[in-house]
């Protein structure tokens, strides 16, 4: 088949205008296939990497109401648990409102261990590690504000406030590399001691705990031991995986995935309909071409191949240059500055867009296929 290639292609030169409105229609669809899949990615804040050996527990009636710090050895204490951090939302602002990103108090040493997808060079997690006011960022989020170790900044309290007002300064002792993609390095933590130390309400409260477990398969268990240990006291709390945690953080905006899967939906049933009816208009402008080529020689499949292949032809060229614009798009990281810290494309969706191409193709030349099949020599000469 790969020798009639040029037949093809000088098939789809025919009618040139009309052969670059359909590619262009494939490739926006494409292109939104692939850009949406970014948003969702982004939406999901990293839920494909979460640890499958992390548990979060936060308070029982929501996360913004805070757990006692002294939870932190009991929850330590049960069997099956390996490290234990805790982690406060700041909430600060940086020069001005607009400029979001996360910003969170944290028990530095345990968090590092069990975060070790956040890569600090040894000299920047020692001299983090020894300063008190000593902050570190992630790589993009020093891109982004022109941040270098060393440099100091003043964060204004929105939530936690210093006496007077004052705004927190911070020394920036490290920025932290993400050890894979989807890793979110856009983000600040600082020390809690720091915060606690300093803030004039809420001492002795943190806002969730990070907890690392030795056998993933018991994270049921161990969430229903860490819950049991508080229950029926002024504070109860709720425990479960870090994937459960983070998307139920991400369904609160709404359901991101079935949102893009409705839309793409009516993108390709609408393409697919352009696309079908452009191939089968091609095919009945060239009955009596096909009917030559049959009376020629050419057998019923392989005239039905040639239209199969203009159609797969559409969607591979049009898909291919549709995905490879929205990977490229997506190459310079979050374009919201700071609302989607992991977005990019991953692999996956880039092979999910090569099997949809195919499918589009086929299912766009069925029909035409079909009617090449079924043309009768004679009838489609006179015709012609």
């Amino acid at each position: 088949m790969i020798r009639y290639l040029p037949l093809v292609g000088k098939n789809l030169a025919r009618h040139k205008v009309r052969t670059v409105f359909t590619l262009l229609s494939i490739l926006v669809a494409f292109f939104l296939f692939g850009l949406l899949g970014a948003i969702r990615k982004g939406f999901e804040m990293g839920m494909d990497i979460t640890g499958a050996d992390r548990l979060i527990t936060i308070h029982k009636v929501s996360l913004i109401q805070p757990l006692p710090e002294r939870y932190g050895p009991r929850i330590a204490a049960v069997d099956g648990v390996v490290d234990v951090a805790h982690g406060t939302w700041f909430g600060g602002v940086y020069q001005d409102p607009k400029n979001f990103f996360a910003q969170m108090a944290v028990e530095t040493e345990p968090f590092l261990r069990i975060y070790p997808e956040y890569e600090l060079e040894p000299a920047e997690r020692e001299a983090w590690l020894a300063d008190r006011t000593g902050a570190v960022v992630g790589a993009s989020l020093a891109e982004r504000f022109g941040w270098e170790v060393g440099d100091r900044i003043p964060i204004q309290g929105t939530i936690w406030r210093r006496e007077g007002d004052a705004p927190w300064e911070l020394t920036i002792r490290g920025v932290y590399e993400p050890a894979e993609k989807g890793v979110d390095d856009s983000q600040l933590f600082f020390h809690y001691d720091y915060l606690d130390e300093a803030r004039v309400m809420g001492e002795g409260f943190v806002g969730w705990y990070w907890v690392q477990i030795a056998d993933p398969d018991r994270a049921p268990a161990l969430a229903e031991a860490i819950d049991g240990l508080f229950a029926n006291s002024p504070t109860e709390t709720k425990t479960a995986t870090e994937k459960v945690f983070v998307q139920a953080f991400a369904r609160q905006v709404g359901d991101i995935g079935a949102i893009v899967t409705g839309i793409l939906a009516a993108v390709f049933f609408t393409i697919l309909l352009v696309a079908g009816n452009t191939l089968a208009q091609s095919v009945r402008e060239r009955t009596g071409e096909l009917a030559v080529l049959k009376a020629v020689g050419f057998s019923d499949a392989r005239v039905t191949g040639l239209v199969l292949a203009e159609s797969l032809l559409f969607a591979l060229v049009g898909g291919g240059l549709g995905l490879g614009l929205a990977w490229a798009f997506t190459q310079g990281g979050d374009p919201t500055g700071g609302m989607l810290p992991t977005f990019y494309l991953p692999p996956s969706y880039l092979a999910g867009g090569a099997a949809l191409m195919a499918s589009l193709g086929l299912a766009a030349g069925l029909l035409p296929a079909v009617e090449a099949w079924r043309l009768s020599i004679a009838s489609a000469l006179r015709r012609a």
